[in-house]
């Protein structure tokens, strides 16, 4: 038993950062060492670090997810996008494909939409039909009448989709500040918001301490919102996301120096490799696929065993990249075996979010969140941002 109660936490609806600050850096920065705090700026980040540090980012960027339909009667459907089904699932397949694209949806309203039916949105000469497929698995089909790639249609029709928690209509300037400076990869649904601090003069700053930069991509989900409902957090049903890792990530994970997850889904990814070189070094034909149960259930192995098993599957694929999908679920508890500091914001009480903060620093998260509201600080997507460097100690369930 692993009460959600005991993740939870007062937080007042004014502490929500509804908006960004005007300058990405200029948020305060919680440090947690050696469970000590001290209260910085996101602008000298670099100051904290070792100069032997590598930063791994989240490269995903975030889709305009949310597509507003107006039906001939005048009733609003709207329309979420959460994974493609075809003409492939995995993601940057799918935002690449042309004038037909079929995705798993949330659909708002959808007892006034029939199946089968199809609703209009134009914008120009674009025009982008959307026909409920399959109302028992809101599986939505998109045609469009151009050349524009499913990408460039919902860049075009689409709204940012901000989390629930930010009650205001999305604004023009969030299709820039709900994203990271360094966003690439098109596909995730909600932003790796750790990731919103960074800009060039930080940038900067790292690398004149020589501090080394990674990415690798989860394209993450509208499910990382889902409050955790169940009272024991083990009966949760963790959602999953796909990733993408590249052979300089795990080349990068080998070496001797200190590694920093900029963001819970980065040290998800992390994590997740590691798992997956577990499986691989028993099975060589395991799929890249992670259960919420397998970091409980597998037999951890060495490290650096796991990962070279994970290059040696790339060598067989000639391959140096490679896609698959977690759902990894980190608890109080889990014993962490790729990372030595998280960056994160400040996440919302009961959630899996709060649960990995928890599994990573230990009972100490109370103090560190007490700390961050007697001092003012902005919580959540939109709000300011902590370094915690990892407890050793690890938890007992």
């Amino acid at each position: 038993m692993l009460d959600i109660n005991n993740f939870t936490y007062n937080l007042p609806e004014e502490r929500i950062a509804l908006h960004p600050l005007p300058e990405r850096d200029q948020s305060k920065l919680l440090v947690y060492q050696n469970n000590n705090i001290v209260h910085s700026n996101f602008s000298k980040l670099s100051t904290f670090l070792p100069s032997d540090a590598i930063l791994f980012f989240n490269n995903t960027k975030v889709i305009p997810a949310r597509l507003f339909f107006k039906k001939e009667t005048g009733a609003s459907i709207e329309i979420f996008l959460l994974d493609p089904v075809l003409p492939s699932s995995i993601l940057s397949l799918a935002m690449n494909s042309i004038q037909k694209s079929r995705w798993h949806c949330t659909i708002g309203n959808r007892k006034r939409w029939k199946e089968n039916s199809t609703l209009k949105i134009s914008k120009g000469e674009l025009i982008l039909e959307a026909t409920l497929v399959d109302h028992e698995k809101n599986i939505v089909e998109f045609n469009w009448n151009t050349t524009f790639t499913f990408s460039e249609v919902v860049q075009k029709m689409g709204d940012v989709p901000l989390p629930p928690y930010i009650k205001r209509k999305a604004e023009s300037s969030d299709r820039d500040r709900y994203q990271t400076v360094y966003s690439k990869e098109n596909g995730a649904v909600a932003a790796p918001t750790a990731g919103l601090h960074f800009t060039e003069r930080v940038f900067n700053s790292l690398r004149e301490k020589n501090i080394g930069l990674d990415y690798l991509t989860l394209h993450v989900s509208a499910g990382t919102f889902q409050p955790v409902k169940t009272q024991n957090a083990l009966e949760h049903a963790m959602h999953e996301e796909q990733i993408v890792i590249t052979r300089e990530n795990v080349e990068n994970l080998l070496k001797e120096r200190a590694v920093v997850a900029v963001g819970t889904t980065s040290i998800r990814t992390m994590e997740s490799v590691y798992w997956y070189g577990v499986k691989l070094s028993s099975d060589p034909l395991s799929r890249f696929l992670i259960t919420q149960k397998d970091a409980y259930q597998l037999k951890p192995i060495d490290k650096s065993k796991a990962l070279n098993a994970v290059l040696k599957k790339m060598n067989e694929e000639n391959t140096d990249q490679l896609i698959g999908e977690t759902s990894i679920y980190i608890l109080p508890g889990y014993d962490f075996k790729t990372c030595d500091a998280l960056i994160t914001n400040f996440h919302q009480p009961g959630s899996t979010l709060m649960l990995l903060v928890a599994a990573w620093i230990g009972e100490d998260w109370r103090n560190i969140y007490s700390e961050a509201l007697a001092k003012g600080y902005r919580f959540l997507s939109y709000g300011d941002s902590s370094i915690l460097f990892r407890n050793k100690v690890v938890q007992s369930k």
